[in-house]
């Protein structure tokens, strides 16, 4: 059954990932088209910064379950390689149940905000005016996902720890 889940939660993180691809597609396309028009003497469309700089927010958090599933996020080597394997099992459990609470903090503190967003429907004020909401909400989401691929390295399905170093080594 908690393989059936992992499953599902591997479906969710790589659909978003493959938003964060997307996205950066179309961060590429806006700039580039930003960059052109200005070359040309026209005055670019005054909602390319904001997209943009949303749209980094959105690419952030649309990759960052994918990347500690991935196992894509700083280790530091030397502590993980040179402690007795006892001590390096008890950093790790100790390691995944920190950034599990953080991860739940940061999901329920963004839920608190997306829901005072809505309620106010205030507007963040830049090169034009979006929802307030919005800043908020992939947070919730995607924090709590963190957060579950954190529980499944912590529950022991899965190690961040748990890789051949010569493979690091050699794709450099």
């Amino acid at each position: 059954m908690l393989e059936k889940f992992d499953k599902a939660l591997e479906r969710t993180v790589t659909a978003l990932a493959y938003v964060a691809c997307f996205i950066v597609t179309c961060i590429f396309i806006m700039i580039v088209i930003d960059v052109s028009v200005r070359t040309l003497g026209i005055t670019p469309p005054g909602l390319t910064l904001t997209f943009v700089e949303y749209a980094l927010l959105y690419f952030s958090m649309c990759s960052a379950p994918w990347l500690v599933r991935e196992r894509g996020h700083v280790v530091i080597e030397a502590v993980v390689t040179n402690v007795p394997r006892p001590v390096q099992v008890f950093l790790a459990k100790l390691c995944y149940l920190l950034c599990m609470v953080v991860s739940v903090m940061f999901a329920y503190y963004s839920t608190i905000l997306l829901y005072e967003a809505l309620l106010t429907m205030e507007s963040d004020i830049r090169g034009v005016a979006v929802p307030l909401w919005m800043m908020f909400a992939p947070m919730p989401l995607t924090f709590l996902l963190v957060a579950m691929e954190f529980l499944m390295y912590l529950i022991g399905l899965r190690s961040y720890y748990n890789y051949d170093l010569t493979e690091v080594r050699d794709g450099v």
